[in-house]
């Protein structure tokens, strides 16, 4: 299985630093569920891990994420795309969970879920967390200028394990260059 593991918010949708709390503010980056019918037609499993503190926060219900997410799903799947899991992490950054990324418990949900491993898979996020997560779960990491990648993308040098991570406009931007590589992989 060649899975795709994608951060949500800044890759799929736009992101907010007052937190995306509703269907309504759910707003698809441009491309995005195109990219991942792509990677679906293209014999990839794509998952999902994201962090949704707004709900330990109280910034939103677990029906407005269940419609969030519904949301996203459709959009995927009228580009053939499907999402085999979604994995979230509800708790704010003082509940020690272990699925707050860059910790990677979400990634480990996902190994769970779909009975395989996410040994050499890719996690694309806009975040150093997000690369942080996929590289503890030992997967390659790629991270996108959209969202908050413009400003992830100035720490990245700095960062020991991260450093040679390709960098990519968009979701769409780093399918068209997976894809068009010899192994797909």
């Amino acid at each position: 299985m060649k899975l795709i593991i994608l951060d949500r918010d800044g890759v799929l949708n736009e992101d907010s630093d007052a937190y995306v709390k509703s269907v309504d503010e759910w707003i698809p980056l441009a491309g995005s569920a195109e990219a991942v019918g792509k990677l679906c037609s293209a014999g990839y499993t794509v998952a999902v891990a994201t962090n949704q503190s707004g709900l330990a926060r109280g910034y939103f219900a677990q029906q407005d994420l269940d419609a969030m997410h519904a949301k996203m799903t459709t959009l995927a799947a009228e580009h053939g795309g499907v999402f085999a899991h979604i994995a979230y992490c509800p708790h704010g950054p003082d509940d020690h969970c272990d699925c707050r990324k860059p910790l990677p418990g979400l990634i480990h949900q996902i190994e769970r879920a779909l009975d395989v491993s996410a040994e050499g898979a890719w996690m694309i996020g806009d975040s150093i967390r997000d690369l942080e997560a996929g590289a503890a779960a030992g997967t390659q990491v790629a991270l996108v200028r959209t969202g908050k990648g413009e400003i992830s993308e100035h720490k990245l040098t700095s960062h020991a394990t991260l450093s040679e991570a390709p960098v990519f406009d968009d979701l769409s931007a780093f399918v068209e260059w997976l894809l068009s590589r010899p192994a797909g992989y």
